[in-house]
C-alpha cells in the first residue's frame, strides 16, 4: 500500500485474523471521490460482497459532497471493486469457508485513483482477543521498564 491514507477499519484488526491483503479499485462517482479526497468516508460497518464475477464494497459510507447540487449520491449504495477474475474467484472460494470473510481495511489515494485495501480474514474468539490485549499490555509494561533504566 503506497499513497495517502485517507480512511482506516481500525475495529478490523481488533476483530478479525488478517490471512491475506489485496488491492482493489473502486468505481466511483464524481461527488463520491470528491468526499473521499476530503476525508468524509467510514468503513466501520463496511463488508465485500462477492456476487457472481463481481465484487461489491457494501455499507462504506461516503457522505454526501456540500457543493453537489441535485447530482449528489446515495451515501450507502454499493460500490463495484475493480479486481481480476482470478482475485475475484479466489475470494470467492476463501469465502466459502465457515469464519471467513473480506473487509476492507483501508481507502487510499494513489496515482490519483481511489484504491481499497481489502482483506480476506478469519473473526477471532473472545478469547483470543483477550490474550491479544494481555500480550500488548506486558510488551508495554516491558517497554516502560526497559526505558526507566
Amino acid at each position: 500500500m503506497t499513497g495517502k491514507v485517507l480512511a482506516t477499519n481500525r475495529r478490523a484488526r481488533h476483530e478479525f485474523f488478517i490471512l491475506e491483503t489485496l488491492e482493489a479499485g473502486i468505481v466511483l462517482h464524481g461527488s463520491e471521490i470528491k468526499s473521499i479526497r476530503a476525508g468524509q468516508i467510514s468503513l466501520a460497518e463496511a463488508f465485500v460482497r462477492i456476487d457472481g464475477k463481481e465484487a461489491w464494497l457494501e455499507d462504506a459510507h461516503i457522505a454526501p459532497y456540500e457543493q453537489a447540487n441535485i447530482h449528489n449520491h446515495d451515501p450507502l449504495r454499493p460500490r463495484k471493486l475493480l479486481l481480476h477474475s482470478s482475485e475475484i474467484h479466489k475470494l470467492w472460494s476463501t469465502v466459502r469457508q465457515k469464519g471467513v470473510a473480506i473487509i476492507p481495511l483501508s481507502i487510499y489515494i494513489h496515482n490519483g485513483r481511489a484504491k481499497v485495501e481489502i482483506a480476506i480474514a478469519k473473526g477471532k474468539k473472545l478469547y483470543d482477543k483477550r490474550a491479544e490485549i494481555a500480550k500488548r499490555d506486558s510488551q508495554r509494561e516491558i517497554a516502560r521498564h526497559l526505558h526507566d533504566r
